[in-house]
């Protein structure tokens, strides 16, 4: 289990590290010189995705540099979406033959109690998994809501996915929730929005802020000062959600773990809202999200095990 374990970090490990930039050759790319650069506005030059089901309807191909992404959940159940660039030469039909076999094997098996065994599973994976670099995307966003988003992507084939699960454990991902985007090398010229409050993301030090959250709209930066893979083999992300009276921070920590037969799965805990955040992103990036807060209790969380003990659980409360 260990040696499973060890090799599967390796693997992450590796895509955390390797550069990417350049690598992927696109048939399709755009060579027009970039716009003059503007800021950027949420409503104005963004990209527009939404779920009514289990699908994301979406534009094929964007422009490189900085985009927003307006993510509509019109679905009766929690969703993200994920950026997935992949190394040169593969492509979704690869994801669907290589990858998501060997996933779902692996949670079959945890689901009913062989973790040992489903573990080992993943070590199935082809080796250039370890290649994709995960690019950021929204954060979990509650039925009926909408995620806002500002990323800088690099040219070329990316991979939109969502992997929260079924109530019979399968992810969305096998259910239709994996769309190719095509990133361009014409540069969209927009500038990253500006942001009233700066997050600074670190598996070594946790979620640390600049500046006091109070109610209204704002948008954060998330700065990724470093990343690694954790137990559960994913890089820490963040995710904002609100509290009501029901909450309990022990389920929401325990259901953030997709490796848990019971984490990442449909229904979200009870008393939990999730507004939306940045997804996974390499160690330098900066990545923001934009949300409208009311007065209330929340949380910013990542998706990975033990987040308390890490810092990358932090509950605060905004008042009149």
């Amino acid at each position: 289990m260990k040696t499973v374990f060890k090799t599967m970090c390796l693997l992450f490990l590796a895509c955390a590290i390797t550069n990417c930039k350049g690598k992927n050759k696109q048939t399709n790319t755009i060579e027009e010189a970039p716009a003059t650069p503007r800021p950027m506005a949420v409503t104005e030059n963004a990209i527009r995705i939404t779920t009514r089901s289990m699908e994301f309807q979406s534009v094929d191909t964007i422009s490189s540099g900085w985009n927003t992404f307006i993510y509509d959940n019109l679905s009766n159940e929690a969703h993200f979406f994920l950026l997935d660039k992949y190394p040169e030469g593969k492509t979704i039909k690869n994801t669907l033959t290589e990858v998501t076999p060997v996933f779902e094997e692996g949670m079959n098996l945890i689901n009913i109690g062989k973790s040992e065994e489903g573990f080992e599973a993943f070590g199935k994976l082809p080796v250039w998994y370890s290649d994709i670099v995960f690019s950021g995307g929204s954060g979990l966003i509650s039925p009926k809501l909408t995620a806002v988003s500002a990323l800088h992507l690099d040219p070329g084939y990316y991979v939109m996915e969502c992997y929260v699960k079924m109530p019979n454990g399968k992810f969305h991902t096998l259910m239709g929730m994996a769309k190719p985007l095509i990133v361009t090398n014409r540069n969209s010229g927009n500038e990253p929005p500006k942001a009233s409050v700066n997050i600074i993301l670190s598996g070594e030090e946790g979620i640390s802020w600049d500046e006091p959250i109070t109610k209204g709209k704002h948008t954060f930066s998330v700065f990724v000062k470093d990343q690694k893979p954790h137990e559960n083999f994913l890089w820490h992300d963040i995710n904002i959600a609100q509290l009501d009276t029901q909450a309990n921070i022990e389920d929401l920590e325990k259901w953030m773990d997709w490796s848990h037969p019971e984490g990442l799965i449909t229904p979200v805990p009870n008393g939990v809202t999730f507004l939306g955040g940045v997804n996974d992103m390499p160690a330098g990036s900066t990545g923001y999200f934009t949300v409208d807060l009311e007065p209330g209790k929340y949380v910013f969380i990542s998706e990975v095990p033990n987040t308390k003990e890490k810092g990358l659980l932090k509950v605060f409360e905004i008042t009149d």
